[in-house]
């Protein structure tokens, strides 16, 4: 009979077979790599999130070159919309009140959209060394999992996509409620370790706890760059 290491890698493998990318059945999804995360100065700047940015482009450019749908998200705030995402999850989201500079834990107008619009560091803007490209698809929300309320779900599946590689900020928010509701809809995920960030450290490692259980395969950057490219792994991640 076997023994629980056994058994725990023999689903670990059958995890990772089934989680393989497929070429043309594959996106690449970056979550809210915007400049009111990420850049410095804004109300939720998470600094950890600009490290990870040369990881990405890698993968963006090599989706692009190998024709794998690259799909980025925004977050966005309206007060149009007044969900709890603003009040009392988000005050920094909230219109700056007259005379306040604004900042961590106060109304700050990040990522605000019409009928006010943001500029400067706290803008909805997708950082310009992750610029979509204009035939590129751009879906904003209003929550943290971006399957609700926008057309995410049918545009990968009106494509035929059944596998997403996972990418951005912050890991144990937006990317971490997108990455449920992925999996939720039998999509076959994988995270990339080095290609998300949080302003927690022990947040994140409890997320890839987490994930690798019931809901993902983990890889980093490298890897899953080889697995678009049609290259062997190496033996003991196969």
């Amino acid at each position: 009979m076997a023994n629980l290491d056994e058994i725990l890698l023999a689903k670990q493998e059958r995890i990772d077979d089934l989680h393989r990318l497929r070429p043309g059945r594959t996106a690449l999804l970056v979550i809210d790599m915007q400049r009111g995360f990420l850049e410095p100065g804004a109300a939720l700047e998470v600094p950890s999130g600009r490290a990870i940015i040369p990881n990405l482009r890698r993968l963006v450019e090599t989706c692009r070159l190998q024709l794998v749908p690259v799909i980025f998200t925004e977050f966005a705030y309206a007060t149009v919309v007044p969900c709890l995402r603003g009040d009392p999850f988000g005050p920094e989201h909230l219109p700056a009140r007259s005379g306040d500079s604004g900042g961590y834990g106060r109304p700050s107008g990040n990522c605000l959209v019409a009928p006010y619009i943001q500029q400067g560091p706290d803008s909805v803007e997708i950082v310009p060394e992750l610029a979509p490209r204009p035939e590129e698809l751009v879906v904003r929300g209003h929550t943290y999992d971006k399957f609700y309320g926008t057309p995410l779900d049918l545009a990968l599946r009106s494509r035929d996509i059944r596998y997403l590689v996972i990418t951005g900020v912050v890991t144990d928010v937006c990317v971490n409620c997108t990455l449920l509701s992925a999996a939720t809809r039998d999509y076959r995920v994988t995270a990339v370790t080095d290609g998300v960030a949080t302003l927690w450290p022990e947040l994140q490692e409890a997320c890839f706890a987490i994930w690798r259980r019931k809901f993902a395969r983990l890889r980093t950057a490298d890897e899953v760059i080889s697995e678009i490219r049609g290259e062997p792994l190496p033996r003991d991640r196969s």
